[in-house]
């Protein structure tokens, strides 16, 4: 059972082509019972194409695809189990939000009683209490969206689809949509794929993120991997803010990479196995430097001299745009005061725990 759970789904090396275009390529992804993966990636990625695979709206001309260890290459959708919801939610306009979310019920012939009580657990869990006579054209985006989810959980399926559901929502709706169905996904172990562009949306709800980009998996791994630890540089760049610095190999040692950028000497905690005199990449998200203080001793710590050229005041951080050397770095400053900006010369002490060290030749620097 335990071998069973974490390989829930698989995808083995599937392909799909729409004439000379290959949408899919020899892509390979296992997903664990009770997971929330999402499929991240920029628009024409694949990751779209992927679900429609797993959900039979798409049959791959190589690879095969198993649920609980059951190769279901060929099943028809209604077979599978795997409900998708859409962008445009697809509720029926006719019907009201109880005749849509009891809808797959009634086909089955449940007893009236049960199909009540299954919709009033439906409509508390996604707050769409004293709403269940209204027609979908009555309600807010974020309750369309909410009766589409409970539409889909409502026959008891263990794994649910979700291609990019929130996109049609304002922001602050879609930080608290997205924040019910992780806590629901959670709290009833349902194997959950959503497919988005949006970084925050990825890094907040999952347990996995797959990265793709043509027709590929660039990398999976947890979201603190995804953002601490990319891959390559198109992850880096896509997930989040990054500055991206070239240095040069010194010294590995004890897992401690030494490095050598512009006659200073820094020491990263990496396994990167690199020659002495390699071109190395230094990844370096915003938050992991700071402005070091006017009257501040910098002698135990690692920096940089930059000089600001720009800033941006974002509410929660203050966001500096400062030029080391040929370089211009982004910096976020997350503990901004009443007394406003920096500016001019500023030391810029660097978190060398977080500064990530990729290969140069890899990398294509």
């Amino acid at each position: 059972m335990e071998h069973q759970d974490q390989k829930f789904i698989e995808f083995k090396n599937i392909v799909k082509r729409f004439d000379s275009f290959t949408a899919l390529d020899h892509v390979s992804l296992t997903i664990p019972k009770g997971k929330f993966v999402t499929l991240l990636g920029p628009s024409g990625c694949g990751k779209t194409t992927l679900m429609r695979q797993l959900a039979g709206f798409a049959e791959p001309e190589e690879g095969d695809i198993y649920i609980k260890g059951k190769r279901v290459n060929g099943l028809p959708p209604y077979k599978r189990n795997t409900p998708l919801v859409f962008q445009e939610y697809a509720l029926f306009p006719h019907m009201t939000v109880y005749e849509n979310i009891s809808y797959g019920l009634k086909l089955q012939k449940i007893p009236k009683s049960v199909i009540d009580s299954k919709v009033a657990e439906m409509l508390e869990m996604f707050n769409l209490l004293n709403l269940e006579k209204r027609f979908p054209k009555q309600l807010s985006g974020g309750q369309q969206q909410r009766v589409a989810f409970a539409r889909a959980l409502i026959m008891g399926q263990e794994i649910l689809l979700l291609d990019e559901p929130l996109s049609n929502l304002d922001a602050k709706l879609r930080v608290e949509v997205r924040t019910e169905l992780r806590m629901i996904q959670q709290k009833f172990n349902i194997t959950t794929i959503y497919v988005t562009h949006d970084q925050d949306e990825a890094l907040s709800m999952s347990d996995m993120i797959a990265v793709m980009r043509n027709g590929r998996i660039e990398q999976i791994g947890s979201p603190w991997e995804i953002y601490f630890r990319p891959a390559n540089p198109f992850v880096a760049n896509f997930v989040g803010v990054v500055n991206f610095l070239k240095a040069k190999a010194l010294k590995q040692e004890n897992g401690i990479l030494a490095v050598d950028y512009c006659g200073k000497r820094i020491g990263l905690h990496s396994n990167l196995e690199a020659t002495q005199g390699a071109n190395v990449l230094l990844v370096i998200r915003p938050e992991c430097m700071r402005i070091a203080g006017p009257e501040e001793d910098c002698n135990n710590e690692v920096f940089l001299e930059g000089t600001i050229e720009n800033y941006s005041f974002l509410g929660r951080v203050i966001r500096y745009w400062i030029r080391v050397d040929e370089e211009t770095l982004i910096l976020d400053d997350s503990n901004p005061d009443l007394s406003g900006s920096r500016n001019g010369k500023v030391r810029l002490i660097l978190d060398q725990k977080k500064i990530h060290v990729l290969d140069c030749e890899d990398a294509t620097c």
